[in-house]
């Protein structure tokens, strides 16, 4: 099942990662078609500003997935919503506070971004930030969202969102620059206007009957932001990073070729935004699954999750390679279309960085996945020595000795680097080189269950029901359990599989329910998992305990007569039952 969801999430999740971009690389080209080298060079000095914004947005929401994941692993539905209430009130307060403050001081900011005060420039880097900024509350509260979404597996609400965002900001950029004559403040207010619509769109979910989640102030609880800060940490040091990296590798194209090579590399990084979408959305589902699993101390399915990441990681952006690598100048013709000179260095620049995907996809995913895993000092200096200090040497060395294609070529050199050394680090614990996914998995010694006290089961029909019963009660025997428990634990999975197969089990679609025994210390833990319609059997008996015919619902009182704890949870669009005897 794990491989079955990740395929699910997959294209939502890369789209739901492209939606932060997806503004970003609509202005790029029509500011280069429409407004020119000079208003190219002066949204690539609002490129920090920009990216500031979406470090605050990705830090919540990996905060989100870090914290509610493993929230999910323990059936804790009320630490969700009040994660949900907290994150959503704090975000758009800090947006908020930010917007005013970058309105504030536009022109030193403009200034300190590498604009020259008195040029036309540095005019055009203020109007795009206050056409921006107007949009900043919902651009975190759209990244607040995605999270939740995908963990209630509402992949189709994501792809509606993301659409309509992308035809807005086309349509509001036109009208801007072609109808309007508003210049850089009219593609600014575009991408405000178009993340407005995605936001509100969203809000249909949220505010209505069918979202599983509770926003309440009352549930506000300031306490929560702390483990959001530890779980976002690296999202925010990532972004962080690469915001520096941004200032220096401006400065020093400055330097080596003039406006041109600052105007070809914000066309550059804005592609490289597309480029890199597909990695973070593979890292997003590593964080969110390897946190559930961490949760539930299952060791066998976070090595399912390590090589399956890593598999469509790098099998996604070799094709993204190949195919940018072909069609690089008439990309970068899309953005750049009256200077040859720049279409040229854009082109050739950007085939040089596109080395760097393979080795930075593997870089996002790993430190995703630690972030999920709770090894979150280790997923930071990854994002650190990825993007900022690795690049940033490999930019200083190879700009003095190749000029622009030195600074193109630090980017490969700086992610490679940055594999390099984490995996010595994983190499040297694993005492030699192994690039098996119980390495990359990095999980403690002493982690879960040793393989002989779990057991894990799958049923596809009725017919398994009864076989998988039987071999749960041979298991539990064989590990010193009295025939009486046995008989106990055997019944609890027979019972609650048989209910998800008669009454959620549909023609035509491919259900299946994951089986998971435990026998840890003096408890016996059962975990089922389906994919079937939402239901939750702990609210149902809750809503009928108190019907007084005896064989009413005679099935689930029998199960809730002989566990001592029962969790669900719905994550994923999954059904996850956790039984405690």
């Amino acid at each position: 099942m794990i491989k079955r969801v990740f395929r699910q999430m997959l294209f939502s999740q890369i789209l739901s990662t492209l939606a932060v971009t997806l503004c970003m690389l609509i202005d790029s080209i029509m500011i280069g078609r429409f407004l020119g080298v000079d208003a190219m060079a002066a949204y690539g000095f609002a490129n920090p500003v920009l990216l500031a914004f979406t470090a605050l947005g990705c830090m919540l929401s990996n905060g989100i997935q870090y914290v509610c994941s493993s929230y999910m692993g323990k059936g804790d539905t009320e630490s969700i919503n009040k994660c949900y209430t907290t994150v959503l009130t704090v975000g758009i307060g800090i947006a908020v506070i930010g917007m005013i403050l970058v309105f504030v001081f536009r022109s030193p900011l403009a200034t300190v971004l590498g604009a020259t005060p008195g040029t036309d420039i540095h005019l055009m880097t203020q109007r795009y930030l206050i056409g921006f900024l107007i949009g900043a509350p919902a651009v975190i509260g759209a990244q607040i969202m995605i999270p939740y979404l995908q963990m209630a597996g509402e992949q189709k609400m994501l792809i509606i969102a993301v659409g309509a965002m992308t035809g807005a900001d086309i349509l509001f950029d036109f009208l801007a620059v072609r109808a309007l004559d508003m210049g850089m403040f009219g593609m600014g207010l575009a991408s405000s206007l178009s993340y407005i619509f995605a936001f509100i769109i969203g809000l249909i979910y949220f505010l209505g009957k069918k979202c599983i989640y509770k926003f309440d102030f009352k549930l506000f609880d300031i306490k929560q932001m702390k483990g959001i800060g530890v779980g976002g940490g690296s999202a925010a040091v990532n972004q962080l990073s690469f915001t520096f990296l941004i200032l220096l590798i401006n400065n020093l194209l400055r330097e080596h070729g003039g406006s041109s090579a600052v105007a070809a590399y914000s066309v550059i990084s804005t592609m490289a935004n597309v480029c890199y979408a597909f990695g973070s959305g593979v890292g997003s589902i590593a964080l969110m699954l390897g946190g559930i699993f961490y949760g539930e101390e299952d060791r066998n399915s976070i090595y399912t999750v390590v090589k399956t990441a890593v598999i469509y990681a790098l099998v996604l952006d070799a094709a993204v390679i190949a195919v940018f690598m072909l069609i690089a100048k008439p990309v970068a013709s899309l953005f750049i279309a009256d200077d040859p000179a720049v279409l040229s260095l854009t082109a050739h620049g950007f085939r040089l960085f596109l080395i760097s995907i393979l080795p930075s996809c593997l870089n996002t995913t790993f430190k995703n996945y630690y972030t999920g895993i709770k090894r979150i000092a280790f997923a930071n200096s990854i994002s650190f020595l990825q993007n900022f200090l690795m690049p940033a040497l490999c930019a200083l060395l190879l700009s003095g000795l190749f000029k622009t294609d030195g600074i193109w070529l630090s980017f490969a050199a700086g992610e490679f680097l940055a594999l390099v050394i984490f995996s010595a680090v994983l190499w040297k614990k694993s005492h030699g080189i192994s690039f098996s996914p119980e390495t990359y998995a990095f999980l403690p010694d002493d982690f879960g269950t040793e393989p002989e006290n779990s057991l894990e089961m799958v049923i596809n029909n009725a017919d398994d029901v009864i076989a998988v019963s039987e071999k749960a009660g041979e298991f539990c025997k064989k590990n010193g359990q009295s025939s009486r428990m046995s008989y106990f634990i055997a019944l609890c999975i027979e019972e609650m599989a048989n209910n998800t197969v008669q009454y959620g089990f549909e023609n035509g679609k491919d259900n299946s329910i994951d089986v998971r025994l435990v026998h840890k210390g003096p408890r016996w833990i059962v975990r089922l998992r389906d994919n079937c319609e939402s239901f939750d059997p702990v609210h149902y008996m809750e809503l009928h305990q108190t019907e007084e015919d005896p064989t009413s619902h005679i099935g689930i009182r029998m199960v809730f007569a002989v566990v001592r704890d029962a969790k669900y949870v719905n994550s994923l669009g999954l059904n996850n039952l956790t039984l405690t005897l």
